[in-house]
């Protein structure tokens, strides 16, 4: 019996003394990633500079353009779904032909145009592609203040509209009810290859040649210091620009904090996390949001991600027919907005998609795509981004040590812990279980997602978080 407690020992101590040689030996340096130095335009890249000239740009739309819309809507042909199928087979077309009649007889596309072009936005060219963007400044400051700049960036399905909600909430939040201590300018860029932004003209275009991009755009803007907010890609954006430039980045805020590098201890706790919160660093809204990890973590990411894989693989083949048909496009994209707000929508035959939205905002962000034609060079984004593996990628490997914020809304996809997020993003300084709400959270719930960015810059400006490097 004592021979077995001295080998028990041994092999504890075996353990430890590993553990302390991979830290020491592998402990990981505060790198950073390099900024990505690409050229995005048609064939060669030419001698000449590159002109920085920003000019102002408007959304118009044409008569040929409407005319052709509405001649594929008439013309689309329906599937009848299984009875009794709601939206657990995908959109369901009972309710995609009232989404349809809707387009086609209520819905005022010139109107949604003027409502788009009523905050000023921008083009300028960066690494050989047009990049599009809102840049909204404050109506008034409060004295002695100024503004402070915010990047915010979109994901898929969705694009710069889903910030109309917040941004008013941003620059004059003291007109809606909430404190002015800090006013901010907002920037809402088009990812290349979405909306009004240029698609990249060669391949490798990812989340890093993105951020780079971006990086570029703010610097341009004569902003040295800025904070970023993100969900969706932009979360993947955002982080990776923390990761390049931690010396301008005042703040990293996310609606979404995925970790893909999983480690053992992220695996030991899915296996006894449930049962052993304490131990993980797990809270019990955690273990709520999380277990059964089979049915709330595995089977969900098998039924949802059947896209991503798609898009990850061969965008092209599917992004072939979306691009032809106005009614294919909507049944795609609306889907996302169903079951990404609430996974429970799936049990209703109209997705539950006017309860948190209304169908001219889900129909401008459809009209988005339609009118520029991006829905090929928005998907194939997955492809660039996953198509060498996850955790493949220097920025996986990389934390973020700029001061974090997030807020974790709980009809989220996927939930991830603050003791997961914490292995990345190492200066977390505010986790939030937001009360409700899911995926698009700037345009389903702009009022929650704008008090979580305040109370986090407050956070940041009050005790200067990121000047303490």
């Amino acid at each position: 019996c004592s021979s077995l407690a001295g080998i028990m020992l041994l092999e504890v101590f075996l353990v430890l003394g590993a553990v302390i040689i991979y830290f020491l030996l592998y402990k990981k340096k505060e790198e950073t990633l390099p900024f990505k130095e690409g050229w995005w335009g048609k064939g060669q890249k030419p001698d000449t500079e590159e002109d920085t000239t920003i000019w102002p740009f408007k959304v118009e739309t044409t008569e040929e353009e409407l005319s052709d819309l509405f001649r594929r809507l008439d013309q689309a042909r329906f599937t009848e779904p299984l009875e009794n199928s709601c939206f657990h087979y995908g959109t369901n077309s009972v309710y995609l032909r009232k989404v349809v009649s809707y387009w086609k007889n209520q819905f005022n596309w010139k109107k949604q145009v003027e409502v788009l072009n009523k905050y000023p936005q921008f083009k300028t060219k960066i690494q050989g592609i047009d990049i599009h963007f809102v840049h909204v400044k404050p109506p008034r400051l409060p004295e002695g203040q100024s503004a402070k700049p915010l990047l915010m960036v979109h994901g898929w399905p969705g694009s710069f509209y889903e910030f109309y909600k917040i941004i008013p909430l941003l620059t004059d939040p003291a007109s809606h009810g909430l404190s002015d201590e800090h006013v901010f300018e907002v920037i809402c860029p088009s990812i290349p290859g979405y909306g009004f932004s240029e698609a990249p003209h060669k391949k490798d275009f990812n989340s890093v040649s993105a951020a780079s991009i971006f990086y570029e755009l703010m610097l341009r803007l004569g902003f040295n210091e800025f904070y970023a907010q993100g969900g969706d890609w932009g979360w993947l954006v955002c982080t990776n620009l923390a990761q390049i430039a931690p010396n301008h980045m005042k703040g990293l805020h996310l609606n979404l904090a995925s970790v893909t590098n999983m480690g053992f201890i992220h695996l030991l706790s899915i296996l006894l996390g449930r049962y052993l919160p304490g131990l993980f660093g797990f809270q019990d809204e955690d273990v709520r949001r999380m277990f059964p990890f089979l049915e709330k973590g595995l089977y969900r990411i098998l039924q949802e991600s059947g896209y991503a894989h798609i898009q990850a693989t061969k965008p092209d083949t599917v992004g072939c027919g979306l691009n032809d048909s106005p009614v294919g496009l909507a049944a795609y994209i609306l889907e996302k907005f169903s079951t990404w707000t609430d996974l429970e929508f799936h049990n209703l035959e109209d997705g539950g998609l006017e309860r948190k939205f209304n169908l001219d905002d889900l129909l401008t962000n459809i009209m988005i795509y339609w009118v520029s034609g991006c829905i090929v060079s928005s998907m194939r984004f997955y492809k660039e981004n996953l198509q060498k593996g996850i955790g493949t990628q220097k920025h996986e490997r990389l934390t973020v040590q700029v001061p974090t914020g997030i807020a974790s809304f709980p009809n989220e996809v996927m939930h991830t812990p603050r003791a997961w997020a914490q292995k990345k993003y190492t200066n977390i300084v505010s986790f939030h279980f937001m009360p409700r709400g899911g995926h698009f959270a700037a345009l389903e719930e702009p009022e929650l997602l704008a008090e979580d960015i305040l109370q986090f810059v407050g956070k940041v400006e009050k005790e200067q978080l990121w000047r303490k490097k």
